[in-house]
């Protein structure tokens, strides 16, 4: 499997992967807190999703 270099990314792709790295960890706050108060499965499903999410940009999976 080839590694993963982000600098290969035209610099547009570069600019939206930080703007969503800066965004996914308030918006897994909230919607941790949506799930408290009406915990849903859809919520339960966004909510799992966002934090496999923030793993991805903080291991530089993504």
């Amino acid at each position: 499997m080839r590694k993963y270099n982000p600098y290969s990314l035209p610099p547009w792709l570069r600019q939206v992967r930080g703007v969503c790295a800066q965004f996914i960890i308030p918006i897994c706050v909230f919607q941790g807190i949506r799930t408290i108060f009406l915990p849903t499965t859809f919520d339960v499903l966004i909510l799992a999703i966002c934090i496999v999410v923030a793993i991805c940009f903080h291991l530089e999976w993504i």
